[in-house]
């Protein structure tokens, strides 16, 4: 059975579409502010999907309460899909006094849930602090499969090295050359950026990454591209966190920007629901 609390029901159409069987839920608000759960149904088993887009912290307590309300009613397994992780990019401290985020928000997920399915975290690694089972899914085949056409016999870039991963796990479906860009500094305030060991001239290049705020690297990266000859310049990403006027800075520098649906944008065109109706 499957939960979709308020920051999945932009997944709800497409997963019922594709054999999902929904428990009813009833969100609302209380003119406090305080959110109000109510559960149709008592499975065993359950599968709760939950992005943790803006309101990230509003998202986190309905992703609590609906499991409470499970186990309420006699639910003795819980998966948490949670397709965008929110505070999954404060994974470290660097001032004293500063907690590890993604950690506080693991271990408090771990007390209801028994797994955790996410998608393309940012740092992989943090999966250890959740107490039981942490997976992280890929959207490399949907990026593959959305691209594959427009992408030819081009070339799927990284915008760095620890993105490399990630170019080379569409690259691979495709059946496709990749590699990433070298990050210079050649002064405080410049940053020289150049692909590694690549011809992009007449060819069409797809940039990959986790997440696009300000869209800056994406900009920088198509316009050195299309200086050096590239055919077309594609970005995709996983999360669009999209700053104020991202998408349209990003989407005039690139012949196309796409991103997947873990988080509801005008450029959402990439679906995760068929990796999360195979859980």
């Amino acid at each position: 059975m499957l939960a979709v609390g308020s920051g999945g029901k932009h997944l709800e159409e497409e997963l019922r579409k594709l054999g999902g069987d929904l428990v009813g839920i009833e969100i609302k608000k209380f003119p406090d502010g305080e959110k109000y759960v109510c559960v149709s149904g008592s499975p065993r088993e359950a599968t709760v999907v939950q992005s943790t887009f803006a309101p990230q912290d509003e998202h986190i307590v309905e992703l609590l309460l609906i499991a409470d309300a499970l186990r309420e009613n006699g639910a003795e397994k819980l998966r948490a899909v949670v397709p965008y992780l929110a505070y999954s990019r404060q994974d470290r401290v660097t001032k004293n006094g500063e907690p590890v985020s993604v950690r506080a928000i693991m271990k408090t997920l771990g007390v209801y849930y028994d797994e955790l399915y996410v998608f393309d975290i940012h740092n992989p690694g943090t999966l250890r602090f959740f107490p039981g089972k942490a997976v992280n899914l890929s959207p490399a085949k949907a990026m593959a499969e959305y691209f594959g056409e427009r992408l030819g016999d081009g070339i799927v870039l990284a915008p760095d090295k620890g993105a490399l991963g990630r170019a080379k796990a569409v690259a691979e479906k495709l059946g496709l050359e990749y590699s990433h860009f070298e990050k210079e500094r050649i002064s405080p305030t410049e940053v020289r950026m150049k692909p590694v060991d690549v011809d992009v001239a007449g060819r069409n290049v797809l940039i990959v990454d986790d997440i696009i705020s300000t869209g800056g690297t994406m900009i920088r990266a198509a316009n050195l591209l299309k200086d050096m000859g590239a055919e077309k310049v594609f970005v995709a990403a996983t999360h669009g966190v999209f700053a104020e006027g991202a998408i349209e800075r990003v989407g005039k520098a690139v012949d196309e920007l796409a991103v997947t649906n873990t988080i509801p944008t005008p450029v959402s065109k990439i679906s995760v629901v068929p990796e999360i109706v195979k859980l």
